[in-house]
């Protein structure tokens, strides 16, 4: 039945070109009115097109629409491998209904390097760096961690090493893998360290073993809550690493969901936030343009680089915002009618949280409490410190501490 519906081909095609196609590809390909596709994915289907040829426009625009207008005439995309592996099929999914198209995959580029290198493709964590800036690595950088990246271009691969270098592993062994599953297949071994490759074909991936030693273990960004005050860039300004904790088991983030980062400072909320998932999203406001730009290098540097920063005071800003599953007020607490504003914005289901340390803050805070109920903590702090040639101990400012669900 879904053959029978199937106007759309998506045909994943390897660097085998031809001759890894199984005949029901081989006919889809030969009696397509149109294929679409790479100049690469063109030149080796070539000998089997018979209909019209076009190449991907750059930028990809409304491709769907594009490929919609031909139904229900045989349309055939062509793709690296997997289309569904950090390929076109899941954008065209989102417009095309599953039934209406028949997907013939090839082998991914995780797959062949998987199986080059003997190692187990559920234990290695798989990424697709050809569409999204390489600081997204860093999160993924544990202790023997294996890892297989899909790469940008001919640079990607030095520049993932000069990476590893920059944040002490340059002892990780790189594997680079290029064309795979072709007659001009290469795989090269070096380190992070002593990376001298060159004439790196533009189709290539990465593969990177990383030591378990125990500076491995040191160097490492923790999962969990609670990241170390000194990891973040800050004037002061920062929700600390106990509260923090804290403050994110409030928050409770789950996959895919958007946090409002309300008076963002140096960021440690929003950006724990975003370590929780790879999915998560979540959009800070600063009104202060150098803490802004500071909580962008944080991120950058902690390998979040999806935060987006809005320099504004709430409620300026929040207009043309999506509704957000959780929101975090660290700052502006005490702005009128603002808590009252949030609460509406926020999703049902979703998590409103507030801090607070000045008593300003604290009355407000209160006065939602007696309105709408939640959870009320007061949090305080002792530090042992140096009291002359003995230790004593030094209290931090109490942080009063509202969470309410809706």
């Amino acid at each position: 039945m879904a053959d029978a519906l199937a106007w759309l081909t998506i045909l994943g095609i390897g660097e085998d070109g031809l001759d890894g196609l199984n005949p029901v590809a081989r006919q889809r390909l030969a009696g397509a009115a149109l294929v679409i596709g790479g100049q690469r994915h063109l030149d080796l289907a070539q000998p089997l097109i018979q209909g019209e040829s076009q190449i991907w426009p750059t930028p990809l625009g409304d491709i769907a629409a594009t490929l919609l207008a031909w139904k229900p005439r045989p349309v055939c995309v062509l793709a690296s491998g997997d289309p569904f592996t950090y390929g076109i099929g899941a954008t065209l999914a989102r417009s095309i209904p599953a039934n209406e198209m028949l997907v013939l995959p090839a082998a991914s580029a995780f797959s062949l390097a998987a199986a080059r290198l003997g190692w187990a493709l559920q234990d290695t964590i798989t990424l697709g760096l050809n569409s999204r800036p390489l600081p997204h690595l860093l999160p993924h950088l544990q202790p023997g961690a294996r890892l297989i990246t899909l790469c940008k271009d001919a640079g990607t691969p030095a520049a993932i090493a000069a990476l590893l270098c920059d944040y002490g592993w340059q002892h990780a062994q790189l594997t680079v893998l290029e064309r795979l599953g072709g007659p001009h297949e290469r795989i090269s071994q070096t380190t992070a360290a002593g990376f001298a490759l060159e004439d790196i074909a533009a189709l290539n991936c990465v593969a990177l073993a990383l030591p378990a030693d125990a500076a491995s273990h040191r160097r490492a960004l923790p999962r969990g809550f609670g990241l170390a005050d000194d990891l973040f860039e800050h004037d002061g300004q920062l929700t600390k690493r106990e509260i923090r904790a804290v403050t994110l088991s409030s928050l409770a983030p789950r996959r895919g969901e958007l946090l409002w980062d309300i008076g963002l400072g140096a960021g440690s909320v929003a950006i724990e936030w975003l370590l929780a998932d790879p999915a998560n999203q979540a959009i800070g406001l600063e009104r202060d343009g150098e803490r802004a730009a500071r909580a962008r290098r944080n991120a950058l540097r902690l390998g979040v680089p999806h935060l987006r920063v809005i320099e504004a005071e709430a409620p300026a800003g929040l207009d043309d915002l999506p509704a957000p599953d959780a929101i975090f007020i660290g700052g502006g607490g005490a702005t009128p009618g603002l808590i009252e504003l949030l609460w509406q914005r926020l999703r049902p289901g979703g998590r409103l949280v507030a801090n607070a340390v000045t008593l300003e803050t604290e009355a407000t805070l209160l006065a939602a409490y007696q309105r709408w109920g939640g959870q009320l903590l007061r949090l305080g702090l002792e530090r042992a410190s140096p009291v002359g040639g003995v230790s004593g101990w030094r209290p931090a400012m109490p942080v009063l501490h509202w969470s309410l669900d809706k």
